[in-house]
């Protein structure tokens, strides 16, 4: 490959890869906080705190 093409790479890496780690971060946080909700629901249950 020429240097011109190595360079358009790794200039349009970043660019490409940056929208694609936001939209994974604004799917994925719900996700975590949704799972940590549930272990806590699911350890105050478990000490008898709430009632399901």
């Amino acid at each position: 490959m020429q240097w011109q093409v190595i360079l358009a790479m790794v200039l349009a890496v970043p660019i490409i890869l940056l929208p694609v780690a936001f939209v994974w971060y604004l799917n994925i946080r719900p996700l975590y906080s949704a799972f940590k909700e549930w272990r806590a629901r699911k350890a105050a249950v478990s000490k008898g705190e709430v009632r399901m």
